[in-house]
């Protein structure tokens, strides 16, 4: 099932997208896409709803806002090895972790605004794992996967010199107004048999920048939720991006296309849809 949220911003209706592609209004069976990490029921009435066909079409071609409104959004760095090698940084034997405030969060449309004072703002397609119920010290002989309540698409939009240069802290760079577009859908996991084998892709402009696999990440989506379960509660509607593939802003060759006023970001994962942000000035 791919759920959406519709709608100006602040004043978006839960939609389902139907076996034909078109958006059914959810309104009447549900007050948030949220909502379906707190009630147990909501899934079961939306396909109740869904294959009846009671459910009115959306009209128009309204915007597309964020799907959820994430609790915490953990991120894991240097999670493939060809970002890595571009990066110039070694293989971690260990998942980097690092956190986006929730605020960062925009709809897959929305503009992205360069910080003022920017001279290296950059792109990071990623797929980010939504978290359904609570999860705390998995052992090893839990499922972590039973915990994924789905999937959707995160950009996480990082300013590579307040990361590195303004002190060393990751969260300088990663936590400017607009920094994670994400969705267009919330994607329920039973449509994502195996997250490990679906292409991510970035286009800049219209030129190719990233296009790679998430069969490439060096800690999987199981392993990180299991490991990330030992040091943080992951509570319903959590998000964890989990990293990037070569071909950031940061790992090009000189000089480096960072983004600037004008540029439109295109990014694609697989079976999950697509983004189109434009940037423009903080």
């Amino acid at each position: 099932m791919k759920l959406a949220m519709v709608g100006p911003a602040g004043q978006e209706l839960p939609a389902v997208l139907d076996a034909d592609g078109r958006l059914r209004d959810l309104s009447l069976v549900i007050g948030r896409v949220d909502q379906v990490f707190t009630d147990r029921g909501a899934l079961e009435r939306i396909a109740r709803e869904l294959a009846e066909g009671s459910l009115p079409a959306v009209e128009g071609s309204p915007r597309i806002g964020a799907p959820l409104r994430p609790g915490k959004i953990l991120c894991i760095g240097l999670n493939y090895g060809d970002h890595a090698a571009e990066t110039g940084a070694d293989i971690p034997t260990e998942p980097i972790l690092f956190m986006k405030a929730p605020d960062t969060v925009v709809g897959p449309t929305d503009d992205v605004l360069i910080p003022r004072g920017s001279r290296k703002t950059d792109w990071e397609v990623e797929l980010a794992v939504v978290i359904g119920r609570e999860a705390r010290y998995l052992g090893a002989d839990d499922d972590p996967m039973s915990y994924v309540a789905g999937y959707t698409v995160s950009n996480d939009v990082s300013e590579r010199a307040f990361q590195k240069e303004r002190g060393g802290q990751f969260d300088k760079g990663k936590n400017a107004e607009t920094f994670c577009p994400m969705g267009p859908y919330f994607v329920t996991a039973d449509e994502v048999p195996d997250p490990q084998n679906l292409r991510l892709t970035t286009d800049v402009n219209g030129v190719r920048r990233q296009d790679g696999t998430t069969a490439d990440m060096i800690f999987g989506v199981a392993e990180l939720v299991r490991y990330l379960s030992e040091f943080v509660v992951l509570r319903p509607g959590d998000v964890l991006n989990t990293g990037t593939p070569a071909g950031v802003a940061a790992g090009q060759p000189d000089p480096k296309p960072f983004l600037r006023p004008g540029d439109v970001m295109e990014l694609s994962i697989e079976g999950l849809g697509t983004q189109r942000s434009v940037l423009r000035q903080g």
